[in-house]
């Protein structure tokens, strides 16, 4: 079963599997893609709710990898979805194919190359230089703010 992002419908993708998407997805999208996403859902299209205990587990697993700051809710839900429906998710962002790939759930790209490499990113603060493997808003040294760092 595939498990499809919004942007699977914004950029037409088609695929003969079984696909499925939650409630989320719809509420994202405009125009033609939310009236794919409608033929989609009256076509057969499964439309998911994930439980909250596996929401907490990808909410945790973006955080060991440093994605959780630039993962919505709505990933974190498709993330879940697509894990407890032992699906592959179908997404173009890169920090949903990071987490993916620490839950061991599959991913496609649509329209942009897939990640090369999974990361587990830093934080830097940007007054005194400290680095750290968790985000906070504020270094607890100097006060200032951190900036995400890749770790390579």
């Amino acid at each position: 079963m595939q498990v499809l992002d919004s942007s699977a419908f914004i950029n037409e993708y088609h695929t003969t599997d079984e696909i499925a998407s939650i409630p989320m997805v719809r509420e994202e999208l405009e125009g033609e893609a939310s009236y794919r996403y409608d033929a989609d859902e009256g076509s057969g299209m499964h439309v998911h709710i994930p439980a909250g205990d596996t929401v907490e587990k990808i909410r945790r697993a973006a955080r060991e990898t440093g994605d959780a700051e630039e993962l919505s809710e709505t990933d974190l839900r498709l993330l879940a979805a697509a894990f407890e429906l032992d699906g592959v998710l179908v997404t173009d962002d890169y920090a949903m194919q990071n987490v993916a790939d620490r839950v061991d759930v599959d991913a496609t790209v649509i329209a942009r190359e897939g990640i090369s490499e999974t990361r587990e990113w830093t934080f830097q603060c940007q007054g005194c230089g400290r680095e750290f493997d968790e985000h906070r808003d504020r270094c607890p040294v100097c006060g200032m703010e951190l900036a995400r760092k890749n770790p390579a």
